[in-house]
């Protein structure tokens, strides 16, 4: 079978096919036949990281067919369409933990699944298991045109909730328009809090979701209402480090989490998943949430794919092969 791994050239990310043995499935794992993966900037910003010359094996989530199901994989069995996180994605075949493992609602196509996954998750743990955003309560997020924050928007919309987005594009804050979301701000710098106060007439914001990185940390801080929660999930900005305000915090009762799940279990991680079937499936299902597509690529031309979310131009998520 064909697989994909990456190599940073010259400051460039070089995608490097091979043929390879194809893999067996343990007890507790699931084959499958890839039919779409999708494209994540974390592991972009990971591989840039690393030294010239670093291989790393792309691809964290995928959609697909069941070939073979390990004998404790559970109730998937060959045939049925899963999505899920995973290892090297960007092959034909991969295998997927039982445990990561989701049905697709018939409403998806492949390409839409494979968008899915990891942001529901990460959306999950951050608006409901950890965030507790309630209706009417006001969501910022900053960044929001990514992936993982246009799926913010859509589940706090569908939760009640009103939300506020920064983006540096008037035309991807339109486009999100269309999807609810309530004020857009075009801006990448942190300035937005008067903006945030004036919005939520006085009051700040309830869940902040910070995209952005550590540039408008305290910007966000800023920015939240008495007894806020601030969720840290990623660092577009390439800025580890923020001041926090100690006194904000101490008066204000404010709540600071964070968002990953590499630290996270088996045991943990199936809750949060199991948590995505309960509470973001059914709204899949009915239509009330749908994965947002940029671009999809042929795996073959991964290249222009990495290029594509590299340019920041993309509004949603950028999905390699499937339909």
């Amino acid at each position: 079978m064909r697989a994909h791994a990456a190599r940073l050239v010259d400051d460039r990310i070089r995608i490097e096919s091979r043929d390879v043995p194809m893999p067996e499935p343990g007890p507790r794992q699931l084959l499958v036949h890839v039919r779409a993966a999708g494209l994540n900037r974390g592991e972009l910003l990971a591989l840039r990281k690393q030294p010239a010359g670093t291989q790393a094996i792309l691809g964290i989530e995928a959609a697909g067919e069941v070939v073979r199901a390990g004998a404790d994989a559970g109730p998937f069995k060959a045939g049925d369409r899963i999505m899920g996180r995973c290892r090297a994605a960007f092959a034909d075949y991969a295998l997927l933990d039982a445990h990561d493992a989701l049905a697709v609602p018939e409403r998806l196509s492949w390409s839409q699944a494979a968008a899915l996954p990891i942001a529901a998750m990460v959306v999950y743990d951050m608006l409901i298991a950890q965030g507790r955003l309630a209706e009417d309560e006001w969501l910022l997020v900053t960044g929001i045109s990514s992936g993982v924050g246009v799926t913010a928007l859509q589940l706090a919309k569908a939760l009640g909730a009103r939300v506020i987005g920064t983006s540096g594009s008037a035309g991807k804050l339109a486009v999100l328009e269309r999807l609810g979301l309530d004020v857009g701000l075009r801006t990448r710098a942190p300035d937005f809090h008067d903006a945030v106060m004036a919005a939520t007439g006085g009051r700040g914001a309830d869940l902040i979701v910070n995209i952005a990185g550590g540039s408008v940390f305290a910007e966000c801080v800023r920015s939240l209402a008495f007894e806020g929660r601030l969720a840290t999930v990623g660092y577009m900005d390439g800025v580890l480090e923020g001041r926090l305000d100690l006194a904000a915090l101490h008066a204000r009762r404010l709540t600071i989490f964070g968002v990953s799940s590499k630290g996270c279990g088996p045991e943990r991680r199936q809750r949060i998943v199991q948590g995505v079937a309960e509470r973001v499936l059914p709204l899949v299902a009915d239509g009330r949430l749908a994965p947002v597509i940029d671009r999809v690529f042929p795996f073959d031309e991964l290249e222009a794919a990495i290029a594509r979310m590299e340019s920041d131009e993309q509004p949603g998520k950028i999905v390699a092969g499937g339909t």
